[in-house]
């Protein structure tokens, strides 16, 4: 098992910049997919980003594709997600995400896939 926690949401004007982490307990951080998924006030959860295991490969939803990147750092047990060039619709309360599968490329974005869920922080960005 893994327990996640979030970090790093906050109040960032259009245009700004915000690092969200995801840190992991247990030993076998490594071993798990990784992702970040978000819901809007009056929307399903919807995802963001993935990484395999690995890190080697990442997963974009096309709504975030060249202003978010995730990443994942095993010695310390933590995942990030820098989310630059933010926009008011950006806003979510944002959810890290484990999985002990070896999940498809479809599969990367289904939220059901994955066991593990941290609590969510809030991302607010005014226009």
């Amino acid at each position: 098992q893994v327990q996640l926690v979030e970090s790093g949401g906050g109040l960032v004007q259009a245009g700004g910049s915000l690092r969200l982490s995801c840190a992991a307990s247990g030993r076998t951080f490594s071993s798990y997919v990784m992702g970040w998924f978000r819901q809007a006030p009056g929307k399903e959860r919807e995802f963001a980003a993935s990484i395999r295991r690995s890190g080697g490969s990442t997963y974009y939803a096309d709504s975030v594709k060249g202003r978010f990147t995730i990443s994942r750092d095993t010695a310390k047990n933590t995942v990030y997600l820098q989310m630059n060039s933010l926009k008011p619709e950006d806003t979510a309360v944002y959810y890290c995400a484990a999985s002990s599968d070896p999940l498809s490329f479809y599969e990367l974005g289904l939220g059901s896939r994955y066991a593990y869920w941290g609590q969510g922080t809030q991302v607010t960005v005014s226009s």
